[in-house]
């Protein structure tokens, strides 16, 4: 398989760090968003959306969404498990998971920012604003989330699930929005404790082959 992913993308980070907890390799390719190489027409041949993640089957077939592709890896290697084995537990893990990827991620990423500059003219500063407005928005209610009960090590219980692949990429797009972290002590400490995990820790932005400063 390969997954064409790029090293900041939040998307891509999540399914990296799936596979590598589900110890499966795959081959890895890169388009760069901020050169707009996602919009190429051999691109788009293969994600219509131009968006990344992608991840190319053995057989040619494509996956796109993070969410779907990690749905996908956990029902074809359900070992470790992304998800609980008792249905509550699944629905509160892809709860937390969708806080992230779909109502902060999709408002704060790249192309949005970039709409807001051009079309509305806003500054640098502004859009940074409004994703950081977004961010907190997200983590406020994500933290609460963690108080209500089921958190443990992790956002669900004492091993990562889906919910944390979501929530790490979040994190470190937080950091680079300079979100104030001390607001969200649950949240610090289940990142914390992921990193420490090498399925993590080898997946984030800095060690990837195309990795920038």
């Amino acid at each position: 398989m390969k997954l064409i992913g790029y090293f900041r993308s939040s998307a891509a980070f999540r399914v990296r760090i799936a596979l590598n907890l589900k110890g499966i390799a795959v081959e890895h390719a890169s388009r760069h968003l901020r050169r707009g190489e996602q919009s190429s027409s051999d691109y788009a041949a293969i994600n219509p959306q131009k968006l990344v993640p992608a991840l190319v089957l053995d057989d040619g077939q494509v996956l796109t969404q993070s969410m779907a592709i990690m749905e996908y890896l956990e029902e074809m290697h359900p070992e470790p498990p992304l998800l609980p084995k008792d249905s509550v537990g699944r629905a509160r893990v892809r709860s937390l998971s969708l806080i992230v990827s779909a109502d902060i991620h999709p408002i704060q990423n790249l192309r949005v920012m970039a709409y807001l500059r051009q079309k509305f003219e806003q500054t640098e500063e502004s859009a940074f604003t409004w994703s950081r407005h977004w961010i907190e928005t997200g983590f406020d209610a994500y933290e609460a989330t963690l108080k209500q009960g089921g958190t443990g090590t992790f956002s669900h219980g004492d091993q990562p699930t889906m919910a944390d692949m979501c929530l790490v990429p979040q994190v470190f797009n937080a950091a680079r929005f300079k979100v104030d972290m001390q607001r969200y002590p649950l949240i610090q400490g289940i990142h914390e404790a992921c990193m420490r995990l090498p399925a993590f820790d080898a997946a984030q932005p800095s060690r990837q082959p195309d990795a920038e400063p």
